[in-house]
């Protein structure tokens, strides 16, 4: 946005404002409204409200369509344009029954209600005439009101144009018009993915948060019996004394309702892309999730679990109180017992068996700050470097991949450079189910920018659809590819030659190990096509600003580093790094799997990634500790694999695992159990006792991240601050005051009193957080690292260096080598797995109170419809699944979106899971196992076929209705529509 000033005579008035911003903003920060109801400023203008109406050189203009300009002369007092603006309001009220006492949306931000009481209009004109329509309710998140719909349009907008799921529309070509889904009337079986960005941007209470029905003020939740007649009295006595004098009673009720109310910022618990928003709350009642503009990632998007998927906070299932084994059986015990406990037999097993006989695995889904305390316990209290997160699990290959060609661990830029790019590549990433945000964000660049996609994945999936290029590759086989791109850089002119002389290192070494990686060579290995090989390499070569976005599609394979290497490499080679719409991507899955890496829950890394194995950096950190530098162990610790490898056999004797299923989510779930089994004593610290906790001979009850404080980061490397929503449940404890009274039972007494002192004593210390402060950060602030000591960002990496000795980055020579486990004459199947956009990991959290389980609520099998037709099979049927390491039965859904001999199910359903047939071949440079690379066979199961696996209500059956922008103009030639201000024959309608 340009910063350029003008001025605006307005009324008369001198304005002085930015120049080239929405009209109605511009007044805004004048302190003038201009009122609008259909104008939202993350939507296009819509016109569709006749509100917002002044004149300018004689003649009536909406207000919506104007931007600010030196010299631009206004004018609202105008008679024609007033009269218009309130013709405007008497048509949405003929829309709309007024009972905004009785309304659950008269909370404060209900648009309609506040224009209408800022014109102070005298009285409802037109007659309010219901629709021949109902409520709609089939949908578990939110509603449809037809009745109270004002065909505004901003709904459809948001839908088409922001999120670009390409569900809603307004067909006003009919008798009575309303929001269609797909062209229907119903929400259940559209696209709709439940992002709730319909109902976030909905003037009225048309669309609406079932959280919030029906009790979201005080009169709210009478029963309809009581209600409807109450309404009809208030609406004939608004008809004797005009409206204001109601609408005087409705605003009361809104300032009455605003004290109760609690809005708190927090940040998304769920995946990496790190949405932040307010939280509307009365007491422990969440009435809504409420995006705003000035969220740094997200503005006013969410996705389904972002916006609804909360309903864990409350769950019945939630511990409470702290648990002990004992006699086979947990009882309930207090927290200076548990602590006591959980101290001494850490200490004892340390005394006798060494510091690595105990490993600590760090939550992925806690703060950066709990992060830091777990590292420190193991390090500067055990003794050991023994200390990993989940990123083991998908996150280490591509940081490893990153390390070896460029050096940092972290996304090369932000979301604004990824929107930037004139092409995007996605290899192994289903953004749309992982990283829903980003990927309307992503979508809206394709759609109204022509950015350019090409998408590699063995799954077709909703990215590959709306791809320019798709290549549906043989799984494990994505080296090779891009190694093959590469090679047809430097043979066809591509290449950045001045970018690698000046800037990268073994430029012709990596070039010569490229030989073998022909378009022939690569077709044969991949399975695709050398044409389709070849047009995709002239899509990169001919494209001025590349970014790659990858996931664990790339990185859980037996050479998922090595992949993501090829990957940078390729990046490298095109000189597509340091430049604003450039770099690499690996989209990270968990809310803070980054930042729990960031600040040192890594068996090789204390915070900001500095080396444990460097006695210089354990000087530093054994210093700022205060401990003595011989109790910083200079040897790298085991990561979560090896730590489960070991307690298998006796090595590893003690485990402190915190908000981790690693019970679920390790591979080879049988040899998992098996470790923790075995385990002297295992402490799991977690908000529910899940099937991790139930091996553990002490539960400690923690607080999901609304029942406390802290900071996370995201994809992008960007930190941004939460605050507490609410107080926490029962005798659950935040996980840093656990820890930090944990440290002190071991005689530690570290005396933090606040998480901000934690995120001071790491920012001191680690040189990447140097400027990090909770100061910093206040509101919707929010830093990127590396922060300097002056507290400034850096967004955008290597656009002077690399991180590395000589600041040049580093093309990485690799050998092709093919997965670990391949299919066979026994196993002839290769089994896809990844997640669901509804659900998450392990469904502990998103699982809870089953409304977002409701949309797919079966775990199933996806077979191709040649494979199906092969083997006799057909929708619902069932099939044993049997691998090398164990069996799983599951119902059939035939679908294109596999194709041949490749399965693909989903990794959070199922009693033992994916996991039961994962095996523990994994890769060798970071100990990440490979859950992609899984052989089976598929063995029909004599039952009764299993009724829609996939149930028909899941937006998976949707057929989206793309339109580019909200019909206006079929609204403006109907035959019953005239401009305002002159009446209208049927207002109701239009």
């Amino acid at each position: 946005m340009s910063l350029q000033k003008c001025t605006v005579i307005y009324d008369g008035k001198a304005l002085v404002g930015l120049a080239d911003i929405p009209l109605i903003d511009f007044l805004e920060s004048c302190n003038i409204t201009l009122p609008h109801v259909c104008y939202h400023p993350a939507l296009a203008p819509l016109q569709t409200c006749d509100v917002c109406w002044v004149e300018q050189q004689g003649k009536r203009v909406r207000g919506c369509t104007l931007r600010s300009q030196e010299g631009m002369v206004l004018n609202s007092v105008d008679e024609q344009a007033r009269a218009a603006r309130e013709e405007g309001m008497d048509r949405l009220l003929a829309k709309h029954e007024l009972y905004c006492t009785v309304c659950e949306h008269n909370t404060g931000d209900c648009t309609l209600h506040n224009t209408m009481v800022d014109m102070h209009i005298p009285i409802q004109r037109y007659a309010y005439q219901r629709k021949p329509y109902v409520k709609d309710d089939s949908n578990p998140f939110y509603t449809y009101d037809p009745d109270q719909c004002i065909l505004c349009g901003r709904c459809v907008d948001a839908c088409q144009n922001v999120e670009v799921n390409e569900t809603l529309s307004i067909d006003f070509t009919m008798d009575h018009p309303r929001v269609l889904w797909d062209g229907g009337d119903r929400i259940a079986g559209s696209s709709c993915v439940s992002c709730g960005h319909c109902v976030t941007v909905c003037p009225c209470n048309a669309l609406l948060e079932k959280s919030m029905q029906p009790d979201a003020g005080p009169f709210t939740s009478m029963p309809a019996s009581l209600k409807r007649p109450l309404i009809d009295i208030v609406k004939t006595l608004e008809n004797a004394t005009g409206a204001e004098i109601i609408s005087g009673i409705s605003v009361i009720d809104t300032t009455l309702r605003q004290q109760e109310i609690k809005r708190t910022k927090t940040v998304c618990t769920y995946c990496g892309v790190g949405c932040s928003f307010e939280m509307w709350t009365r007491d422990r009642h969440l009435l809504k999730v409420q995006p705003v503009m000035d969220a740094p990632v997200n503005g006013i998007s969410t996705c389904v679990k972002g916006k609804f998927a909360w309903d864990f906070i409350n769950s019945p299932q939630r511990l409470t109180t702290p648990l002990i084994r004992e006699n086979d059986h947990f009882r309930p015990a207090s927290w200076d017992e548990a602590l006591a406990l959980v101290a001494r037999k850490l200490l004892e097993t340390r005394d006798q068996y060494g510091p690595d006989s105990i490993g600590f695995i760090g939550s992925s889904k806690g703060s950066n700050e709990e992060a830091y305390l777990t590292q420190k316990i193991a390090r500067a209290i055990i003794g050991t470097n023994s200390v990993d997160n989940s990123s083991r699990y998908c996150q280490n290959p591509a940081t490893e991949g990153l390390f070896r060609t460029v050096g940092y661990g972290g996304d090369a830029g932000t979301l604004a450079d990824l929107v930037q790019a004139d092409l995007v590549i996605i290899v192994g990433s289903n953004m749309a189910e992982n990283h829903p945000v980003i990927a309307a964000r992503l979508k809206a660049a394709k759609k109204h920018h022509g950015q350019k996609w090409l998408v590699v994945d063995p799954r077709r999936h909703e990215m590959a659809e709306r791809a320019d290029a798709y290549l549906r590759i043989r799984p494990g086989t994505d080296l090779v590819w891009a190694s093959a791109m590469a090679r047809y850089m430097f043979d066809h002119g591509y290449a950045d030659d001045a970018f690698l002389a000046a800037r990268v290192n073994h430029v012709e070494e990596y070039r010569q190990s490229l030989a073998p990686f022909t378009l022939d060579y690569a077709a044969q290995v991949t399975g695709l096509q050398e044409d389709a090989l070849c047009e995709s390499a002239e899509m990169i070569g001919h494209a001025e600003r590349v970014c790659i976005i990858w996931a664990m599609g790339i990185t859980q394979h037996s050479h998922g580093a090595d992949a993501s290497t090829a990957l940078s490499n390729l990046l490298l080679v095109t000189g597509n790094y340091g430049r604003p719409g450039t770099g690499g991507y690996p989209m990270r899955g968990h809310n803070n799997v980054q930042g729990a890496s960031d600040f040192g829950c890594l068996k090789n890394f204390y915070p900001g990634y500095e080396p444990v194995s460097d006695p210089q950096v354990r000087n530093k950190w054994a210093n700022a500790w205060g401990v003595p530098a011989e109790h910083l162990s200079l040897k790298v610790g085991q990561d979560n694999f090896m730590m489960v490898e070991m307690a298998r056999s006796d090595t590893i004797r003690a485990m402190y695992v915190i908000g981790e299923e690693t019970a679920f989510s390790d591979a080879d779930a049988e040899n998992v159990h098996q470790g923790f089994t075995n385990l002297d004593f295992l402490v799991v610290q977690d908000l529910f006792l899940s099937r991790t906790a139930q091996y553990a001979d002490v539960v400690l009850p923690g607080c999901p991240s609304v029942e406390k404080e802290g900071t996370f980061v995201n994809t992008e490397r960007r930190i941004q601050h939460f605050s507490a929503v609410m107080t926490p449940l029962g005798e659950s404890r935040p996980d840093w005051l656990i820890l930090t009274q944990l440290a002190a039972c071991m005689g530690h007494d570290w005396g933090y009193r606040h998480p901000g002192e934690i995120m001071a004593e790491a920012a001191a210390i680690a040189e990447s957080f140097a400027g990090v402060s909770y100061a910093r950060l206040e509101g919707w602030k929010s830093q990127i690292w590396p922060v300097s000591a002056d507290g400034s960002s850096t967004p955008l990496l290597y656009t002077e260096r690399f991180n590395t000795a000589d600041g040049r980055a580093t093309l990485f020579p690799l050998r092709w080598q093919p997965p670990a486990e391949e299919p066979d004459a026994l196993y002839d199947l290769t089994l896809d797995n990844g997640r669901m956009l509804e659900h998450f990991q392990s469904t502990n959290q998103s699982g809870q109170g089953g409304r977002t389980t409701a949309l797919s609520p079966h775990w199933y099998v996806e077979v191709s419809p040649e494979l199906a037709a092969a083997r006799s099979l057909n929708e619902g049927d069932w099939v044993r699944l049997i691998s090398r390491r164990g069996t799983q039965e599951l119902p059939v859904v035939v679908t294109d979106r596999v194709q041949g001999t490749v399965l693909f199910i989903s990794i959070h359903q199922g009693k033992d899971g994916v996991n039961a047939l994962t095996g523990e071949h994994h890769d060798p440079a970071v100990n990440t196992p490979a859950y992609k690379e899984v052989a089976v066979r598929l063995e029909p199961v004599d039952r009764p076929p299993f009724p829609d696996p996939l149930p028909k209500h899941n937006f998976r059956h949707g057929k989206r209705t793309p339109i580019d922008k909200v019909p206006v103009e079929d609204k403006w030639r109907r035959s019953d529509y005239v401009e305002p201000p002159a009446k209208a024959t049927h207002p109701e309608k239009c």
